[in-house]
């Protein structure tokens, strides 16, 4: 919401500055986003006098003037103008200033072989009007060398101010002015007093306009008032400058009226050409097959779901949000109908939504138009057009009753302490409440004015009497800390995921923190997406993740797309299933195993390289990785041939690794090689409580044994299962196993594979004997041969 200075005063009787002002709002709950001086750039711009003006000797087209800047020196500038002329008095752009329009410094210059110090401005150069036929002409007598942001009252500074959705009572100068007067910074103005046309309905002549509702529920009141034999034209001065004060642009005097009315009282209006209509108004549900083409010239289907407006042929508005091209005010507009209507503010939000489309109107109207307003929205719009277009006005139609729905609560003023912690003594509560537009009783029977459909119940009251008074105000009251060491407040889960973060960073990976929303098309490749949002922030960005890959893929992508030969990503966040939320770490690495050197090393990441990672976080999260198994069937993500899941069984999948799939990689315009994983945090088992403290670490006091095996396996089995089974063979005297080597060719049998093992013996109180470490191995050898394995001669 945007508003000048000197708009805000003609609501508000106030000698607060700007820093006053911009301090109070954001006080009482209306944040300023920011405060402009809208004169700023109009700096080096002044008004200046064409003393003379003649031919230049290179260029037809062009003169050379002696421009009288104030200074008491004459310039000499090169303007092509055709109004440019003697005596005339315009605005000239010294040297160093920058044009608005455009950006462009104004420097001291040759044109066709005449030095100009400087430029004269059109009204578009100034970006004043859409003007750029000539320079900008001002009256003989306005003052030669006075700056012309001052001169053309430029220099009002311009608030902008976020208004939350529950404040529709502030979407309008004045609702802001009432708050500020709540404030104290000022006395508002009686609503007459500003509007010195008149607020009292307009007693026309005749009947009024044809105007229904057949839609209640959309659109419970409808109220239109004809004004016959007007002219349309430019808006008054006044009116415009305010528009382009706060970003609007001045179409005409009818548009501009509804939008003035709009930003100053927060009440949209429409008005159509009467002309252009067939039969009455009719505000119904839109029909199956019917469009509308709206003002910002794109066409809309709409469904029954829909309020419109419309006549006995075909739709000219979307009910709330915008009005159609078909029966829009044009300079030849001699008959009106003017609109004012109250719609149901979740209506106007869901049509606002289905369609894609925003508006000032909508913006209003989906937070609640005060429903009590429609006379006096009507009776003003009606006199100003009466006033600035001539005309002669109808009786007003009034269709429908817009639901007042009156509420009022028995309020505690000792609720002030004890629910919003400050003490306020009652009759200041009671001021309050009053300046805001409540009515109290003697009883303290509060009704909320009609502009407020935001409060309900007396938390709300509570809620209005501190933003007022000031939450600065309310004491800070630490919480009861018990003695002593304070008990940690970090869950098992939060731990853990400390743990996994900084071994993931710790092993090298760069954490990166992306959207919980993709787009459909990327949750497509995982599956597709349980939880769709109805209202996204985009459809880039509509639905929630089933993977923490998609983020970092494109991540990925656009490190790389960037000159990165080696991207190492990790993230720990959360994946959307229809079950819930899962906790989760992913990862992603491309391009090389390590950086160039010239020791070589270097080659493209495999899935052992995502296995390893995985290997290593798991650890740091507790889980018991030697009991972990190898298990194919990871997710369509990854190539079918190089990936897998770890997990403790089938039914227990802590982790899933691999490279990803040629048609992931395609998905996403990523080019290989590319291996990913993911954690599944709540899959790990938690460790089991122990009872009493861990003893200290004593390393064995004898050193270990190591011994090579070498079987002949079928070629379909998995190492990880050898190993497993070895592992298995002596729990108490071996204390590990690894793989060494791999080899399939000559002195192998088809169908078969050697894979060599080195293990790890640990004896306790004493050495192993020769005797006991060939039991130990037959034991092996025999684990081994439940798998098909045979010790290879």
């Amino acid at each position: 919401m945007k508003f000048t200075l000197s708009w805000l005063k003609e609501h508000l009787e106030t000698g607060a500055d700007v820093d006053a002002i911009a301090d109070a709002l954001t006080r009482i709950g209306l944040e300023v986003e920011s405060v402009e001086d809208p004169g700023a750039k109009l700096s080096g711009f002044r008004v200046a006098r064409v003393l003379t003006a003649d031919r230049h000797p290179q260029a037809d087209k062009l003169q050379v003037l002696s421009v009288d800047s104030g200074d008491g020196q004459p310039l000499q500038v090169v303007c092509g103008a055709p109004n440019a002329r003697a005596g005339m008095v315009g605005v000239l752009g010294l040297p160093g200033a920058v044009v608005p329009a455009n950006g462009m410094e104004l420097k001291v210059s040759a044109i066709r072989g005449v030095t100009s110090n400087g430029m004269m401005c059109s009204t578009r150069e100034l970006e004043q009007g859409e003007d750029h036929e000539g320079i900008v002409e001002l009256p003989a007598d306005a003052p030669v060398g006075t700056a012309y942001a001052e001169y053309a009252g430029l220099n009002d500074p311009l608030f902008d101010v976020a208004i939350t959705p529950n404040r529709q009572d502030c979407m309008g100068v004045r609702g802001i002015a009432r708050d500020l007067a709540a404030a104290g910074l000022g006395t508002l103005k009686p609503l007459d007093d500003v509007y010195r046309c008149g607020i009292a309905p307009v007693e026309g002549e005749g009947p009024g306009p044809d105007v229904r509702t057949e839609d209640p529920a959309g659109c419970p009141a409808f109220y239109g008032q004809e004004v016959r034999g007007l002219k349309n034209g430019a808006a008054p001065e006044w009116m415009a400058a305010k528009l382009r004060a706060v970003g609007q642009k001045p179409i005409s005097v009818l548009v501009d009226i509804t939008n003035f009315v709009m930003l100053d009282l927060g009440r949209p209006l429409h008005v159509y050409d009467k002309a252009k209509l067939s039969g009455g108004l009719v505000a119904r549900r839109a029909r199956d097959g019917e469009t509308v083409l709206a003002l910002n010239g794109k066409r809309y289907a709409l469904t029954p779901e829909m309020t419109v407006i419309a006549d006995d042929a075909h739709v000219h508005d979307i009910g709330g949000i915008m009005g159609g091209e078909d029966s829009g005010v044009s300079e030849t507009t001699t008959d009106v109908i003017i609109e004012c209507a109250w719609f149901d503010p979740e209506r106007i939000a869901r049509t606002g939504q289905a369609l894609g489309l925003t508006s000032d109107a909508r913006q209003r109207f989906e937070r609640g138009a005060d429903p009590a307003f429609l006379d006096t929205g009507i009776a003003i719009a009606t006199r100003l057009v009466l006033d600035h277009c001539g005309g002669t006005a109808s009786g007003v139609t009034r269709s429908g009753e817009a639901p007042q729905g009156a509420r009022s609560y028995i309020y505690d003023p000792a609720r002030a302490e004890t629910l919003g912690g400050l003490a306020i003594a009652p009759e200041r509560q009671r001021a309050i409440l009053e300046s805001l537009g409540f009515t109290v009783g003697g009883d303290w029977r509060v009704t909320p004015p009609s502009w407020r459909r935001d409060v309900d119940g007396t938390a709300d009251l509570v809620e209005e009497v501190i933003r007022i008074e000031g939450i600065d105000k309310v004491p800070a009251t630490p919480l009861p800390r018990p003695a002593g060491v304070a008990a940690p407040t970090a869950t098992p889960a939060q731990l853990q995921e400390r743990r996994v973060r900084r071994a993931a960073a710790a092993r090298g990976l760069n954490e990166a923190v992306t959207w919980s929303f993709i787009s459909e098309a990327e949750a497509v490749p995982f599956g597709g997406s349980a939880w769709v949002l109805a209202n996204p922030i985009s459809e880039e960005m509509k639905a929630m993740r089933p993977s923490l890959l998609p983020g970092l893929i494109a991540a990925a992508r656009r490190n790389s797309a960037r000159g990165s030969t080696r991207v190492r990503l990790f993230e720990v966040g959360r994946r959307y299933l229809e079950e819930g939320e899962r906790p989760t770490l992913g990862l992603v690495l491309t391009g090389d195993r390590s950086p160039r050197h010239w020791q070589g090393g270097k080659g493209g990441v495999d899935a052992y390289d995502a296995k390893a990672e995985v290997m290593a976080i798991l650890a740091a999260a507790g889980a018991p990785v030697d009991n972990l198994q190898a298990l194919a069937g990871a997710s369509g993500v990854y190539h079918p041939g190089r990936s897998a899941r770890l997990g403790l069984g089938p039914k227990t999948i802590l982790a899933e690794f691999g490279e990803l799939h040629p048609a992931t990689l395609k998905a996403f315009d990523l080019a290989g090689p590319a291996v990913a994983a993911e954690i599944f945090l709540d899959a790990i088992p938690p460790k089991r409580a122990q009872g009493r403290i861990r003893s200290a670490y004593a390393p064995p006091a004898l050193q270990a044994v190591t011994r090579d095996f070498a079987f002949l396996v079928p070629a379909d089995l998995a190492a990880d299962a050898l190993l497993r089974a070895v592992r298995g063979a002596d729990k108490a005297a071996i204390a590990g196993a690894s793989l060494f080597d791999v080899f399939t060719g000559a002195g192998v049998p088809e169908g078969r594979k050697s894979i060599a093992i080195e293990v790890t013996l640990q004896p306790g109180e004493k050495s192993f004997t020769d005797e006991e470490l060939k039991a130990i191995a037959d034991r092996i050898v025999a684990a081994a041969a439940k798998l098909g394995a045979e010790l290879r001669g």
